[in-house]
């Protein structure tokens, strides 16, 4: 066998195992995974893989992907919104470049009356992200951006974006950091995860209806999220939990029944790998996840 077909093996290999976290490589693929959770009563995010792009070419077709994406959405009558990689729409180029482009598919999103997220990646790009939202949350209030409890920076980001009245989605983080700037140990991430928490629900001073997303499958987290949401009886932010594809579903079943709003993260698209081994990286825990996949149930 020749090297391309060993890779191609691989590769084909290594699919199967992603379907686990992924829909496909395709939109008609994304759409049928929100049909499924819109049938569990969760919503969906849909999420169109890459990243880093330079390639002004392939940035107006991931532009012209969401918009279509937002247009199924709506026409297919499907509880969902999307969220977006800052780097995948023209970060790499420059803040102008991507506020550009990601204000296309913010006004698609704001004429359909659809919620849109900003994803958030690795540390050099966080404080871009961040100023680009805000300049978009001025013009477009349906919009969220994502905070990483693993960075340092993120309590005093998390003050300053309650002020301007954001939508804020809390995960813990899938990159790797130096000690200066990011927190290395579990235990810390999750008790910042814990702060950042308690800050959001405590803060009800917000003008407006805001959103809050706990984004983690961690049971601790989410059960000290429900308990905060009961003492918490005048925060003016809605929250909900969102939780990816394949990963936790006996606790979004929990959830659901018991009454929250649950959002599945649905990834699609032909950059599966990348966001899979990252995936997989992350946490010890998802390499458990992959080695059950690979077991016939």
């Amino acid at each position: 066998q020749s090297p391309n077909s060993r890779r191609l093996l691989l590769e084909k290999f290594l699919f199967k195992i992603a379907r686990n976290w992924i829909s496909g490589n395709t939109y008609e693929d994304a759409l049928s995974s929100a049909r499924i959770s819109n049938g569990k009563g969760m919503s969906a995010i849909l999420n169109f893989l890459g990243e880093d792009t330079t390639d002004e070419r392939v940035i107006q077709q991931t532009v012209n992907e969401y918009i279509m994406l937002l247009d199924l959405l709506e026409s297919n009558s499907i509880d969902g919104c999307i969220s977006v990689k800052p780097t995948q729409v023209g970060l790499r180029i420059g803040v102008d470049s991507c506020l550009f482009n990601l204000r296309q598919i913010a006004k698609k999103a704001k004429n359909l009356d659809r919620f849109m997220w900003l994803d958030i990646e690795s540390y050099p790009f966080v404080e871009d992200t961040i100023a680009i939202y805000l300049k978009l949350l001025k013009d477009y209030k349906e919009i969220g951006v994502a905070l990483q409890s693993y960075l340092k920076r993120s309590s005093s980001d998390l003050l300053h974006l309650l002020e301007q009245d954001a939508n804020i989605r809390l995960v813990k983080g899938a990159y790797t950091e130096n000690d200066e700037i990011a927190f290395r140990s579990m235990d810390k991430i999750n008790s910042n995860f814990s702060e950042l928490m308690k800050t959001i629900f405590n803060s009800n001073d917000g003008k407006r209806n805001t959103l809050f997303a706990i984004a983690t499958h961690d049971p601790r987290l989410v059960n000290e999220a429900i308990e905060l949401s009961k003492k918490s009886r005048t925060v003016k932010r809605k929250f909900e939990f969102q939780l990816l594809k394949g990963i936790s579903d006996e606790m979004k079943t929990s959830l659901v029944k018991q009454g929250f709003r649950v959002c599945e993260y649905l990834p699609y698209g032909n950059q599966w790998l990348p966001y899979s081994v990252r995936r997989i990286k992350e946490r010890k825990r998802n390499i458990l996840l992959l080695a059950r996949s690979l077991i016939p149930s």
